[in-house]
């Protein structure tokens, strides 16, 4: 565990980060780490103001059973169903963790001390369900700063226009695509829109558009290492920043354009872009590469605590490392196209591969509260 005098040594690039624009999240959420203080800890002196989780994070968390023993027995006396029994373990760690930042949450108007949830990943494309699924989540989470974390499939997209719509603030998961991006901003503001139109205050609802990075470059690196030669080699670790950063301007666009203006004089919030999916996957890059290149106002960066760390340790923050790179970064996607690598291909595929990750990593979960369910001498159906 970190200790106070070590996080304030080492802080300085995370409150760089921080005096940048740029929120800092834990991608990460134990039961464990709410009851040890460490969240606390890591709010108190490494400038964390939010927390998000998924379905391969409970699949961790729980799934070692670490801290949950005596709410498993307690369900198993009652005799719940295991997605019962998922839902009550998930949404009380939620709960908890959305307690401890809750200060954060009421310092900054609730725009940060945030905490996220997923809809379950087996509806990814049920409009209907994910819908119902994030009402009902938001229900028993009952904190003002939950967000339920809806996927950016096409199911997905107008099931974020309704929950939004309904004043439940969202963080829109699973985006690799700049065209399903600009849709998914569509969505956030058509949901301000019908927000507006049921006289709901704007201002109170919130979200963030989760936009992966280091799995875009796993994939097209790949490729680029199969075609080998010294331009494809060159090309490496320059597309998903480049994905990024055009996202970004995208977002730029979409917030100042004559259909924000008017939600925006109602007071509505814009739809800040996250950073996902930061922590870097080849040992080639340096391990602070997608915090240390992804610097813009107004964003926000999620981190394994892995990532947080090397950043507090060794990040090299030198203020906007986005806004300026626009050109380079249109010029790099198209030098990968040249190359024969569809764009559209690589994102479609890393859009089926997470959903499909994200559902083995569900099952998973709910074979191991099974399990401990039925060691107990209960029937989890």
């Amino acid at each position: 565990m970190i200790t106070v005098t070590e996080a304030t040594a080492n802080a300085g690039a995370l409150k760089r980060l921080s005096d940048e624009g740029v929120s800092i999240w834990l991608d990460d959420l134990s039961r464990r780490r709410i009851e040890s203080g460490n969240l606390a800890e890591l709010v108190a002196t490494r400038n964390v103001v939010g927390v998000t989780t998924n379905p391969s994070i409970f699949q961790a968390a729980i799934g070692s059973g670490a801290g949950y023993e005596e709410q498993l027995a307690d369900l198993a006396v009652r005799g719940v169903t295991v997605d019962e029994a998922v839902r009550m373990m998930t949404t009380a760690d939620v709960r908890a963790a959305a307690d401890v930042l809750r200060p954060v949450y009421e310092a900054t108007g609730g725009r940060d001390g945030r905490v996220s949830i997923e809809v379950d990943p087996r509806l990814a494309h049920d409009t209907t369900a994910t819908v119902a699924e994030a009402r009902q989540l938001a229900w028993l989470v009952d904190r003002p700063n939950v967000m339920i974390k809806i996927p950016a499939t096409k199911a997905g997209l107008p099931a974020i226009t309704e929950v939004i719509g309904a004043g439940i603030s969202v963080n829109v998961t699973l985006i690799f695509s700049l065209d399903r991006y600009r849709e998914v901003m569509d969505a956030y503001v058509a949901g301000l829109e019908k927000a507006q139109a049921a006289g709901l205050d704007l201002s109170g609802i919130h979200s963030v558009a989760s936009f992966f990075v280091s799995r875009v470059d796993s994939e097209i690196d790949k490729r680029l290492t199969l075609l080998g030669t010294d331009e494809a080699l060159g090309l490496k670790g320059r597309a998903a920043l480049a994905n990024a950063r055009l996202a970004y301007e995208a977002y730029e666009h979409v917030f100042a354009g004559a259909r924000w203006q008017a939600l925006g004089g109602a007071r509505a919030n814009r739809q800040r872009p996250l950073w996902a999916s930061t922590g870097v996957k080849d040992p080639a890059y340096k391990d602070t590469l997608y915090v240390d290149e992804l610097v813009a106002p107004g964003t926000v960066n999620t981190m394994p605590e892995a990532t947080l760390n090397a950043v507090a340790d060794h990040g090299d923050v030198q203020g906007d490392t986005v806004t300026g790179g626009y050109a380079q970064a249109r010029a790099d996607l198209a030098a990968v196209e040249r190359l024969g690598i569809a764009y559209d291909e690589v994102v479609r595929q890393l859009e089926n591969e997470g959903v499909a990750k994200f559902e083995v990593a569900w099952q998973e979960l709910l074979d191991a509260v099974t399990k401990s369910l039925n060691s107990k001498g209960v029937d989890a159906e």
